[in-house]
Formats: C-alpha cells, sequence, structure tokens
C-alpha cells in the first residue's frame, strides 16, 4: 500500500467517524439517559433530581433513569459521572458540595474543573440564619455585635463538617472578622431540636428544615444566604443587604456530564432543562422544598463552578477546616 493510498484511506475513516458521530448527536438520544444522583434517596438532590428527569424525559422521548450513588461526600456518584463515556447517556445532577469538595478533600478521584461538562443549574435552596428568640439579636449586624463583645462565648450549629451551613457561618465570620465556635451535628434534625430548645443560640441550614419553626415562632430568622430574597421567607432580609454586599451562599443543585460531550447533546440536554424549569407542576414541586429554579446556559453554570471552587478554596483555608 502506498503513503497517499494509506492516508486516503486514513482520511476516509476520520471522515466516515466524524460523519457518525454527528449523525449521533443529531440523533440523540436513542435510548433510556441515566442521572447519577451522588446521594441516597430522598433528600434535595434526589427530589430535585426526580421531579427534573421525569419531565425531561417527555421532551427527550426517552427514559430517565435515576441512578443514587451515596457515598463519600457526594464523591462516589461523581466520579462514577466522571468515568462514564461522553454520549450523554450517562449525566448526573450534584449538589453544593461538588463545588465544596475541592477545598475539604485533598485527594478526589477526578478534577472539578477538567473532568466534566456544565449542562446548567438546575436549581438554588437558600440557607438561613436563625437564632433561639432568647438571643438579643434582631438582625446579623446585632450577632455580630454580640459575638464580639464576647469573643468564642457564642455557639452556632450545623449539620455537619462541610456542610453548607458550617461554611455559610465561616464566610460570614471570614467578612465579619468575628468568632463564633461551630458544633458540628450529624445531621440537621438533632441541631435544631437543640437550637429550639435553647441549647444551642445559632444555626445555619436550609430554608425547608427551618421554615416551620421560624413561622410558630420557634426561632428567629435573621438573614438568608442567597444573593436575592427567598421567595419561601420574602420578608427575611439577605445578608448581602445587612452590611455584607457580595456575600452569597449556594446550594448550587447542577446538571453536569463528562467531560467531551458534543455540543448538539449540550444544547439538547440544556434547552430540555430550561422548558422544564419554567412549567408549573415543576416550579410548584421545587417551591414545596424551598427550591427555586435556575436553568442557565452552560457557560453560565461552567463560570458558576469555576469561581465556587476558587471561594471555598479560600474559606476553607482560611478557616483551617479539616474533614479528612
Amino acid at each position: 500500500m502506498t503513503a497517499s493510498s494509506a492516508m486516503a484511506r486514513t482520511g476516509t475513516g476520520v471522515a466516515a467517524f466524524c460523519a457518525g458521530v454527528m449523525a449521533c448527536a443529531q440523533s440523540y438520544p436513542v435510548k433510556p439517559i441515566r442521572v447519577i444522583v451522588p446521594f441516597v434517596p430522598g433528600g434535595n438532590t434526589d427530589i430535585i433530581a426526580r421531579a427534573v428527569a421525569a419531565r425531561m424525559a417527555e421532551g427527550l422521548r426517552q427514559q430517565m433513569v435515576i441512578d443514587n450513588r451515596g457515598g463519600a461526600g457526594g464523591t462516589v456518584g461523581t466520579e462514577a459521572i466522571a468515568r462514564a463515556a461522553p454520549d450523554g447517556y450517562t449525566i448526573g445532577i450534584v449538589s453544593a458540595s461538588h463545588v465544596f469538595n475541592p477545598a475539604l478533600q485533598s485527594k478526589l478521584p477526578y478534577d472539578t474543573l477538567r473532568d466534566f461538562t456544565a449542562l446548567g443549574l438546575v436549581a438554588d435552596v437558600p440557607t438561613l440564619l436563625a437564632v433561639h428568640p432568647s438571643l438579643p439579636a434582631k438582625n446579623v449586624k446585632e450577632l455580630i455585635a454580640l459575638a464580639r463583645r464576647a469573643p468564642d462565648s457564642l455557639n452556632y450549629a450545623s449539620a455537619g463538617i462541610g456542610t453548607v451551613g458550617h461554611l455559610s457561618a465561616e464566610l460570614l465570620k471570614s467578612r465579619g472578622k468575628f468568632e463564633m465556635t461551630h458544633i458540628p451535628y450529624k445531621g440537621s434534625g438533632q441541631a435544631i431540636s437543640d437550637l429550639i430548645g435553647g441549647q444551642i443560640p445559632v444555626m445555619f441550614a436550609s430554608i425547608p428544615v427551618m421554615i416551620a419553626h421560624v413561622q410558630a415562632g420557634k426561632i428567629r430568622a435573621l438573614g438568608v444566604t442567597s444573593a436575592k430574597r427567598s421567595l419561601a421567607l420574602p420578608e427575611v432580609p439577605t445578608i448581602a443587604e445587612q452590611g455584607f454586599p457580595g456575600y452569597e451562599v449556594s446550594s448550587g443543585f447542577g446538571m453536569i456530564g463528562p467531560a467531551g460531550l458534543p455540543r448538539t447533546v449540550v444544547e439538547r440536554l440544556n434547552g430540555e432543562l430550561v422548558r422544564v424549569l419554567k412549567l408549573p407542576d415543576v416550579r410548584e414541586r421545587f417551591a414545596s422544598q424551598g427550591a427555586e429554579p435556575v436553568g442557565n446556559t452552560p457557560e453560565q453554570h461552567a463560570a458558576f463552578i469555576r469561581s465556587e471552587v476558587a471561594k471555598w478554596i479560600k474559606v476553607v483555608k482560611d478557616a483551617g477546616i479539616r474533614t479528612e
């Protein structure tokens, strides 16, 4: 075989391969799509994933099968997403742990910035700063003033080390230049019970687990960590508008796939995600969980991941947080 004929055959092979890839992308999807959720069934990530997948399946005309892969703070399932073939038939729904883990875990089995394709932010579940009613603080500035008057005397609870509540508090401590002592619990249930009982005065936790107690007057809401006020508690100001511009903590539930997804597949999935997040029944389902739909572009989602990873690496380093 001559060099020219070999090159011709190679060129033909490459062209055929590219044509095949494009044809597959244009006809996508032709079989069910697996949606990996890196947590056990029943939590916020699982509920959000199931609500979105059920309606996306209708538009895609293929099943979207939820695959719960809990373990290691979300890294087991997230690694499975990273290792999947980049054909659009394995994607995932991740939570804020996706951007927290690079700061909290020194030996992740994947690279958060290189091993995934961002498909779009799905929802945000704002975190709430609340106190026991006996604490003489009606807003964030008064809480910080109390802490400054008696350094190291004020405790705050969270659902555990490295959780959204924990990092929300550490970011506020850094911005406000004051101290509170972290009391980590194994989940939010007992922590909230102790907050209501007055055993602990301060707590950061998601709105869904706090809202009923706020409305009953058992705890006092001081601020939400999101960039804008929560639809569930519109009377509660953001922490940013109480003298801390730029303060924001997002739960960041996002849809991702493995690196290298074809652009046509990315656009198809993102388009369906955005469409579904506008549906009244999906928005109502989200509202019942305290979640607020987002539905941005893949580029905006990728930028969000980059900025969040950088932010939390600094916060965790400055606070000296260790989870391993």
